[in-house]
């Protein structure tokens, strides 16, 4: 049988402050345990938690006394006497007790155990003891959780809850493990035009999909219909992914759905995203700064065309992304000669980044909105604007390390 125990504020003694020690009082302060560790040497790991006062370090040799009101004791020595001794202890007092040197006959053991969300798996030997084999089991189990692999929506009722997760730009492998996570867990998902929905595909089909997408000029959906539906099936006690394209924070409104939930007390977490605007340069080799180039990087919305922020930074050559700012680049490009920039500025317009609809197209300051028009570059884009923005910088001197 495999039981979980809540340690949480309960009495644990560790009887030895070597590496299994170690490792075991690392996992005891984290689970909250009333840690007590009990060796006349310890690891400096056991030293410094002992400093901070997350555990208590008796610096002698054990003693049964120690062992009263221990809700669970691990002996971890490397004498395989003094941990039999500290077993037999336990066993009167009707004390559990892993004895790290009896591999089968310990009466508890510590399973390898890891956490994905509010679920955590553990896996223990039948037999002799294999700690390898549990760990490369539990591994393999956790990898499949991650990948979204497994169905692990609540079938209990519980409270609903909604959860703002930012897909990253485009490519389904580009989300986060929490991402996949969230996904797995979803009741019901309300899903952007942009980002990885290619991962919808992997869905239960009992999953509810709600398709809120905008383009540019179509917003079949507007936002407080989105979040009246994020409040709504909360309400009625599902989780409910808001699966967003970038993150949820850069220019992706979550800030309103999130204002939505607070307000109608509805749970509500944010998983961040990878953001296009960092991530769709990176991929085609354009670092937003690069040391001798830009230090600075101003990342803006370009339905509105240029603001004054974004003409300062033009002028005083710091790397500007522009997002959603095909429909305004010719006044990007105008703005920037007006404040003073070379018209020789590298620009670069990345279309449908990390998709295999990509597409790079070079240009300057000062042509960018004519070759962007003979191209026929379309939305969704990335324009970056500055000298990271020149075609094979990273292949050049300039991004050399300089030797001493």
């Amino acid at each position: 049988m495999i039981v979980s125990l809540g340690l949480a504020r309960r009495r644990v003694v560790v009887v030895g402050g070597g590496d299994v020690g170690t490792r075991r009082a690392r996992a005891l302060v984290a689970e909250g345990a009333d840690l007590v560790v009990v060796s006349p040497f310890a690891s400096a790991e056991i030293a410094a938690m002992a400093s901070r006062s997350e555990l208590a370090w008796h610096q002698r040799t054990v003693s049964l006394a120690d062992i009263d009101g221990a809700w669970l004791v691990i002996a971890a020595t490397d004498n395989p006497t003094v941990n039999a001794s500290v077993a037999q202890w336990c066993e009167k007092q009707r004390t559990w007790c892993v004895n790290s040197s009896d591999a089968v006959g310990s009466p508890a053991r510590v399973a390898a155990q890891s956490t994905h969300g509010d679920v955590s798996i553990g896996v223990v030997s039948r037999g002799a003891a294999d700690p390898r084999r549990a760990v490369r089991i539990r591994d393999a189990l956790g990898r499949v959780i991650d990948e979204g692999g497994i169905d692990v929506r609540h079938v209990r009722a519980r409270e609903g809850r909604v959860l703002l997760v930012g897909s990253g730009p485009g490519a389904e492998d580009l989300i986060t493990v929490r991402g996949m996570r969230a996904l797995a867990e979803a009741d019901v998902v309300v899903a952007d035009r942009l980002g990885a929905t290619m991962l919808l595909d992997r869905l239960s089909p009992d999953v509810e999909v709600i398709d809120v997408g905008k383009s540019p000029d179509h917003h079949p959906v507007p936002q407080h219909e989105i979040n009246d539906i994020l409040v709504d099936r909360a309400m009625k006690g599902l989780t409910v992914v808001r699966l967003k394209g970038g993150d949820p924070f850069v220019f992706g409104r979550g800030g309103e759905e999130v204002n939505a939930c607070v307000t109608a007390g509805v749970s509500v977490e944010v998983i961040p995203g990878i953001t296009s605007a960092i991530a769709v340069p990176g991929l085609v080799g354009i670092p937003v700064t690069q040391r001798g180039v830009a230090a600075t990087v101003l990342i803006t919305s370009g339905h509105l065309g240029p603001d004054d922020a974004t003409k300062a930074a033009l002028a005083e050559g710091a790397t500007v992304v522009a997002l959603m700012a095909v429909g305004t680049m010719g006044e990007f490009m105008a703005a920037a000669l007006d404040a003073g920039a070379d018209p020789r500025t590298p620009v670069a317009i990345i279309e449908s980044g990390s998709t295999p609809r990509e597409r790079v197209t070079r240009a300057t300051i000062s042509d960018a909105s004519l070759i962007a028009d003979e191209t026929g570059v379309k939305s969704p884009a990335v324009i970056v604007i500055g000298g990271v923005a020149l075609d094979g910088l990273l292949a050049s001197e300039v991004a050399a390390t300089p030797r001493p």
